[in-house]
């Protein structure tokens, strides 16, 4: 692979920003990061035209893009959704499922193992299973026709059947919900806190069994509430207060309003908070009907006004961001500053999965890149310093 100069670049490094700067590409990997131009004759020089350079967004929760969802379970849909993220500067992101018949979980796996090496767009960074061990009053767009309670004789049967599994998302509260986290820890898979009934002390609980991140923050999980007229803490206050917890967040503006995600950073911090799409097929599409799940087993939903919700509109059904789309409203309409954005963009996502060389740009980090302008209009996406077409 050749030696590649990108320069002429507002470079975006952990605490500032380095206007005109460069990134030396090698192998794969970023070999040094220069104020100016440095003279090079063995590389070939791109000009960024003094756009932003930043690395690649990693999405930790995703179903799907560009009229495709992972569910579907064909290799080309499955493509699809890796090239219309990485049209819109992920470079990594985690396919993630619904609460669904485990025939369809297997198909979904079986097709995964048949693309993961080779997506034509976006990286994949293991299987994120989202369900379906739910608590009902907080399942949100999840079919209810599928939610359960986990059994050691499914679990085990399904984590047996791939290597590939990263992260699993449920409720701690339900009964066996605990050994669980347990069982995951034990194979370094990460339990997550989702569509949960909680209380704080559920949440405390928990930790100790190694659920250190809560899905989809804020959404489809219990605040904090009146017992016996007395107001008790909720996921959402021990989300906030236990500093071992990382946050994801939905970022388009729509499920959490630009004022609360700015609250969220303040708090947590930077360093605590994930940028997620949680997108489902309609991502990068335009508004009308759709459909979040398999084409086959999933609901019906409508798209409109920047975000996809359940055909009677008393609630959202998912997202239809992209990555680009999470940077502009934490930046622009939140208010963050651009460094702290893509922290929560790249870097914080990568560390939450253990993931040691992707998320900074850094000397002997991958290439893995993407540039844009102003407003956040993606011009040019590379994968460990492959550029690709977008």
């Amino acid at each position: 692979m050749e030696k590649q100069l990108i320069y002429n670049a507002k470079v975006v490094l952990r605490d500032r920003i380095l206007d005109g700067g460069s990134v030396v590409v090698s192998e794969g990997r970023i070999e040094g990061i220069e104020a100016g131009k440095p003279v090079l004759s063995d590389a070939r020089e791109i000009d960024a035209g003094g756009k932003y350079l930043t690395p690649g967004f990693i999405d930790l929760h995703t179903h799907g893009a560009g009229g495709s969802e992972f569910m579907d379970g064909t290799v080309e849909d499955t493509r699809a959704a890796a090239r219309m993220h990485l049209r819109h500067g992920t470079t990594l992101l985690f396919p993630t499922t619904l609460a669904s018949t485990n025939e369809e979980l297997f198909s979904f796996i079986d097709i995964y193992e048949k693309v993961k090496s080779d997506t034509g767009g976006a990286a994949f960074g293991g299987l994120h299973l989202e369900g379906p061990y739910f608590a009902y009053e907080y399942r949100g767009a999840q079919d209810p026709r599928y939610l359960r309670n986990p059994a050691p004789e499914e679990y085990l049967d399904i984590l047996e059947r791939t290597p590939d599994i990263v992260r699993w998302d449920m409720a701690p509260e339900l009964p066996g919900a605990l050994a669980f986290g347990d069982e995951l820890c034990r194979r370094g898979i990460l339990p997550s806190i989702a569509h949960t009934a909680a209380r704080y002390e559920d949440v405390e609980a928990a930790y100790a069994h190694g659920f250190t991140h809560m899905t989809h923050f804020y959404s489809c999980m219990r605040t904090y509430f009146r017992e016996n007229g007395f107001r008790r803490a909720g996921c959402v206050e021990a989300g906030f207060d236990m500093d071992g917890i990382t946050l994801e967040v939905i970022a388009d503006g729509c499920h959490i309003p630009t004022q609360m995600l700015h609250m969220v950073v303040k708090i947590k911090g930077p360093e605590r908070v994930a940028l997620i799409t949680d997108s489902m097929r309609a991502a990068g599409m335009g508004e009308g009907p759709s459909i979040i799940g398999s084409r086959t087993g999933g609901q019906a939903v409508i798209v409109e006004d920047g975000v996809a919700k359940l055909p009677d509109r008393q609630a959202f059904a998912g997202s239809v961001a992209t990555g680009d789309r999470l940077v502009r409203t934490m930046w622009k309409g939140a208010g963050v500053p651009l460094t702290d954005t893509i922290r929560m963009a790249a870097e914080t996502p990568a560390r939450i999965m253990g993931i040691r060389d992707k998320g900074v740009l850094e000397r002997g980090y991958d290439a893995d890149l993407v540039t844009f302008d102003e407003d956040v209009r993606i011009d040019k996406v590379w994968i460990k310093g492959k550029q690709y077409d977008i």
